[in-house]
C-alpha cells in the first residue's frame, strides 16, 4: 500500500468558539458537552479523500496561548481553520488579525485556511452575519463555511477535507516551481561555461 500522505492542520480561534467540539464533531460524529477549554490536544485520523489515503495530524489550540506558543503552532501547521462563534461579534473580529499574523510567520508563502463561523444552531443569538464571514472570507481569499458542531449541520467533513485537498494542490504547485527554478540555474551555468569556452 502506498504511503499516506500526511497533512497537519491547526485549528484557531477565541477559547469557547467550539473549536475542540468542531474536531471531535468530525472525529467521531458526536458532541461533546463537557471538556476542558484550556486543553491543547492533537489527533491523528485517516481518511480517504479523492481516492488517496490522507494522515491529518490535527493541532486543537486551546485559544489562550502566549504568543510563543501561538508562533510555533503557526509554523507546524502547513493549512489552517480559523473559527469563530456566530453569536461573538468579537471572536468574528479576532479572524483579521489572526490571519495577518499567519502571514507574518508563513511570508514569502501564501497561507492554506478556511473560515468557519461555528454555532450555526444559535441562529436567534446571531451577531455575525452570514453575508459578513462571505465577505471577510473573499478577503482573505479562502473558502467559509457556517457549521454548527452541536448539531451537526453544515458540512463538517467536507472543512478539513477541503483543506487537506489545499494544502496538497500548494504542495504540489510549490513542488512543480522549486523544481522548475533548479533547471533554470543548471541552464544558465551552462550557457555561462559555453560563453565562457568560446570567448
Amino acid at each position: 500500500m502506498a504511503k499516506s500522505a500526511e497533512v497537519k492542520l491547526a485549528i484557531f480561534g477565541r477559547a469557547g468558539v467550539g473549536k475542540s467540539a468542531l474536531v471531535v464533531r468530525f472525529l467521531t460524529k458526536r458532541f461533546i458537552w463537557e471538556y476542558d477549554p484550556t486543553l491543547e490536544s492533537t489527533y491523528r485520523h485517516q481518511a480517504t479523500i479523492d481516492d488517496e489515503v490522507v494522515t491529518m495530524e490535527i493541532l486543537d489550540t486551546a485559544g489562550q496561548e502566549d504568543t510563543i506558543q501561538r508562533e510555533g503552532h503557526m509554523r507546524w501547521g502547513e493549512g489552517f481553520v480559523l473559527v469563530y462563534d456566530i453569536t461573538d461579534r468579537g471572536s468574528f473580529e479576532e479572524m483579521l488579525p489572526l490571519k495577518n499574523i499567519l502571514d507574518e510567520i508563513k511570508k514569502p508563502k501564501n497561507v492554506t485556511l478556511i473560515l468557519v463561523g461555528n454555532k450555526a444552531d444559535l441562529d436567534h443569538s446571531r451577531q455575525v452575519s452570514t453575508e459578513e464571514g462571505e465577505k471577510l472570507a473573499t478577503e482573505l481569499a479562502c473558502a467559509f463555511y457556517e457549521c454548527s458542531a452541536c448539531t451537526g449541520e453544515g458540512n463538517i467533513t467536507e472543512i478539513f477535507y477541503e483543506l487537506c485537498r489545499e494544502v496538497r494542490r500548494r504542495r504540489m504547485v510549490q513542488g512543480k516551481t522549486r523544481r522548475r527554478s533548479s533547471t533554470t540555474h543548471v541552464k544558465q551555468a551552462i550557457n555561462k561555461m559555453l560563453t565562457k569556452i568560446s570567448s
